[in-house]
């Protein structure tokens, strides 16, 4: 039958017979070999080897031809030589053959999760992966040993199962950064990835933020950190900490001496955990971010904190709001922050301040020349009282964000800050939050907006009103608006709960259409 369809066609099966024998035919083919015979033995891959040597007459090394043939193995087709590993990064020996099937596994696994391999980060944050995916990804660490970041952050169903990964870690030794951000992790776990921190030695951020499990065994981790480690950022947000995972931190921090970001916040039952660390704590010498937002930091933990924060003397950052007893407490914690100069930011939102702490804060701002955010939102004491940080807000030429959300503010603040403006004294200043300040009256506003044109970087300024008021737009409106023009940088504005008039909501829709530049109007 064959015979007589060829003979029907003789010039069709004469092109077909020299297709098949042209030497782009044989190329491919012998493609398509590799591709099905990588890993299936030595043999194999020195036949691929001799078919490349008889394709180049003049012949190659035996370290090019080898090179070559991984080049080409490469899904991606692309030039870049892989990296072999070195035998003592490895723990075993892999051969080459072996080290091309694995590269095109990776691929194969990242394609799957929509992803792209990188041989240096392997970020699979929120790509649902289950037990099956991790003993998959596990077996293909012998296969990155230049792996030096891994992400498997919001993936809840790998809870329980992360031992398989754990024990190959000391395949990719490199490993810098590791993300496991509500894993939902299991005690089991915890304890795994404390065994681990041995072997992989040069771990720089370990995440572990909403992982609701971790509360009361934090332990497990803590204990296996040891001296000398390397870890600059670490980050237990939201886990339900208890006192006693604060005591258990006391113990790590004696070997966290390079810690740069400490980040314990939304842990409600961590209070009282660090009563007795001051001595620890205070080895942090090149801490620059410490965040402790609410925690419900007691009045013992206070008396500690006073100690250790005036001697963290490289710290930068400093978050402490949502803690009711920093405002309330006789400690004067916050006039200690004159010690920490290279502080620019001091977020101290929610934390009940009364007059007393607040011009305690006000003094100690003085000896902050690098202040750049300043956050004391719903702290209603600062309503009237504003004129106590003027001499701060003078002095700090570099701040970029103010937040004075819910603070009670009446007119007399907000002629303090049009005094400010005007003389030049915000320059910089880039964000401004006013909002749910309902006790400014209109001639508040209309003071405040007649020297807002002098703020040439804000580019956020919002006035929403509480969720609950409602109120009509004064004549200030008009002034606000002519001001913008004038502000080049300018591109939001929250007006929340004010209502128009209708010659003001055609002001508002004829803006951006008459103006060169697109404001967006939040109202």
């Amino acid at each position: 039958m064959e015979r007589s369809e060829t003979s029907q066609d003789p010039q069709n099966g004469y092109e077909e017979d020299l297709l098949k024998r042209s030497p782009f035919h044989l190329f491919m083919t012998q493609i398509q070999r590799i591709k099905s015979s990588v890993g299936k033995g030595k043999h194999q891959h020195s036949s691929v080897i001799q078919f490349f040597r008889d394709l180049d007459p003049g012949g190659k090394s035996k370290g090019e031809t080898e090179r070559e043939e991984i080049d080409l193995s490469r899904p991606d087709n692309q030039n870049e030589k892989p990296a072999l590993p070195a035998s003592d990064e490895v723990s075993h020996n892999i051969s080459e053959t072996d080290l091309v099937s694995g590269k095109w596994k990776v691929k194969q696994f990242m394609k799957k999760l929509g992803k792209k391999p990188n041989s240096k980060n392997m970020d699979l944050n929120n790509c649902a992966l289950n037990e099956t995916d991790l003993m998959e990804l596990s077996g293909l660490l012998p296969f990155l040993p230049e792996l030096e970041e891994i992400n498997l952050s919001w993936n809840d169903f790998i809870g329980g199962t992360l031992k398989p990964l754990t024990l190959q870690l000391h395949h990719v030794s490199k490993l810098k950064s590791l993300r496991l951000n509500n894993c939902r992790m299991t005690a089991e776990d915890i304890a795994s990835l404390g065994e681990a921190l041995e072997i992989i030695p040069f771990l720089e951020e370990l995440d572990l933020s909403w992982n609701s499990n971790i509360g009361g065994k934090l332990s497990l981790l803590t204990k296996k950190i040891q001296k000398g480690s390397k870890i600059k950022i670490l980050k237990v947000i939201d886990c339900n900490l208890e006192a006693k995972d604060g005591e258990s931190l006391d113990t790590a921090f004696q070997y966290l001496l390079e810690l740069r970001k400490l980040d314990l916040s939304c842990n409600k039952e961590i209070g009282r955990g660090f009563e007795d660390s001051a001595a620890h704590l205070a080895n942090l010498k090149d801490l620059e971010v410490l965040d402790l937002h609410q925690c419900c930091i007691t009045e013992e933990d206070l008396a500690v904190l006073t100690q250790v924060i005036p001697l963290l003397s490289s710290l930068q950052e400093l978050n402490l709001s949502s803690n009711k007893n920093i405002g309330m407490s006789s400690d004067h914690l916050l006039s200690r922050l004159r010690f920490l100069p290279k502080l620019k930011s001091v977020i101290i939102s929610n934390c009940s301040l009364q007059k007393a702490s607040f011009a305690s804060l006000a003094e100690a701002a003085l000896h902050l020349p690098d202040l750049e955010i300043l956050d004391l939102s719903w702290n209603k004491c600062v309503g009237g009282n504003l004129k106590l940080l003027l001499e701060a807000l003078k002095l700090a030429t570099a701040i970029r964000v103010l937040i004075l959300s819910s603070c009670n503010l009446a007119a007399g603040d907000l002629a303090l800050l049009a005094l400010l403006m005007r003389t030049g004294h915000l320059a910089k200043l880039q964000k401004l939050d006013l909002s749910y300040n309902d006790t400014v009256c209109d001639e508040g506003w209309a003071t405040f907006s007649q020297d807002l044109a002098e703020l040439k970087e804000l580019s956020e300024l919002d006035v929403s009103l509480r969720p609950s008021s409602c109120r009509d737009c004064g004549m200030w409106f008009g002034k606000l608006l002519t001001a913008l023009p004038e502000m080049p940088a300018f591109t939001e504005l929250g007006m929340q709960r004010w209502v128009f008039s209708g010659p003001q909501q055609k002001q508002l829709e004829y803006f951006n259409r008459d103006s060169t530049r697109n404001v967006r109007f939040d109202y």
